[in-house]
């Protein structure tokens, strides 16, 4: 029960910089329409006691709400003014700020309408029932923050005029804090639950969209997600700056399958997905684009470095070995260069395809480059 009861009261590890933001942003439209509400109305009833009272700053009475209603309205216009100069502050920072002004005005609510019914037991208490509700309602924040909040400016009410109230008026204000303090923490579980909730749609989507595009057994990116994510560098590359775009074809594979099962098949697809990754870890994209085909695509590299790394594949596959036997595993690749922005993909796949058939042709283990004029 205590566990649960904790769980209520905090913010979710993994989720307390997206609360925080969230928080930032509901609560920021909102105090800026209270700002504004505050500007108008106190600056009403500052001009009211200035021009339209008879007495008009003469007396104590008029210059206690004329400082009360001047004291809201500086904290509101030196709340926007910290908003603007912090916007770029820590969330830790741009909260206390919405927080202290949130706070100040309950408690300011609190104090004038104590000083009403000091000055007339029989006033009511609107005032204050009506800002705790308010602040319920259009301020967000957590629930210490919301007992914090609550408990001060009710006990500040309740030292400067509780003994002013009747036995109906106390229940009645006590009931309303408690629901007000009832609403603010479920607004509070409502919007953490969101999150928590939209946090976990996010990462089912992501789940979802890496099983559409990678390959189930090598984790390698299938033949839709490679083209998609090197098209964009085709049409963007500078001139003079080289892509590569490799086909690599185990030589033999059906004979791995057929002698030592496919199980076996499946762990060398595995480990040359691996090696791939180890020997070309700058590559723009890489692919499981067949049964035992892989395409790679590579930015800034030089034709000898290429086929340096590929004769270094070759001895990292010639290491394979199946429960103790080599499996004797080679290949053969294909590969186009382009120099210059704009090239087709189709053709670029098509002439690699070829210079990749053209290293089977001749025999395992090679590997054929296409000059740019080839691909075009």
């Amino acid at each position: 029960m205590s566990a649960r009861l904790k769980e209520f009261f905090q913010i979710p590890l993994e989720i307390q910089e997206e609360f925080w933001q969230d928080t930032l942003r509901r609560n920021r439209l909102s105090l800026l329409v209270i700002c504004i509400m505050i500007f108008g109305m106190e600056l009403f009833n500052m001009l009211r006691v200035l021009l339209w009272s008879s007495s008009g700053l003469g007396t104590l009475n008029n210059r206690i709400y004329f400082t009360m209603y001047f004291l809201l309205w500086m904290a509101a216009a030196v709340y926007l003014f910290l908003r603007w100069l912090l916007r770029r502050g820590s969330l830790r920072v741009q909260w206390t700020i919405q927080y202290g002004m949130a706070l100040f005005a309950l408690c300011w609510h609190a104090g004038i309408n104590a000083y009403d019914l000091i000055r007339n037991p029989e006033a009511e208490t609107t005032i204050f029932v009506t800002a705790m509700l308010g602040l319920a309602v259009f301020i967000q924040m957590p629930i210490s923050y919301s007992l914090a909040a609550y408990g001060l400016s009710y006990g500040m009410f309740m030292g400067l005029a509780g003994g002013l109230l009747s036995s109906g008026k106390v229940i009645n204000l006590t009931f309303t804090a408690i629901v007000s303090l009832a609403v603010s923490m479920t607004s509070f579980r409502h919007a953490v639950v969101t999150i928590c909730q939209r946090r976990e749609i996010s990462q089912m989507n992501r789940r979802l969209q890496e099983l559409v595009e990678k390959d189930p057994l090598t984790g390698l990116m299938n033949a839709t997600a490679f083209r998609h994510r090197v098209e964009p560098h085709l049409t963007s590359a500078e001139a003079g700056s080289e892509i590569f775009l490799l086909i690599l074809d185990l030589d033999d594979f059906k004979r791995i399958n057929d002698v030592f099962g496919h199980p076996c098949g499946d762990y060398v697809l595995q480990e040359t997905a691996i090696k791939l990754h180890a020997l070309f870890p700058g590559a723009l994209g890489a692919a499981r684009i067949g049964g035992d085909e892989f395409m790679l695509a590579l930015a800034d590299a030089s034709q000898q470095e290429v086929e340096r790394r590929f004769h270094q594949l070759l001895l990292e596959l010639e290491q394979f070995n199946w429960r103790g036997q080599a499996l004797n595993v080679s290949c053969s690749m294909g590969a186009c260069r382009v120099s210059r922005p704009g090239i087709d993909y189709d053709k670029l796949y098509g002439a690699a395809d070829r210079a990749l058939y053209q290293a089977k042709r001749l025999g395992k283990g090679r590997f054929i480059c296409c000059e740019p004029t080839s691909a075009l």
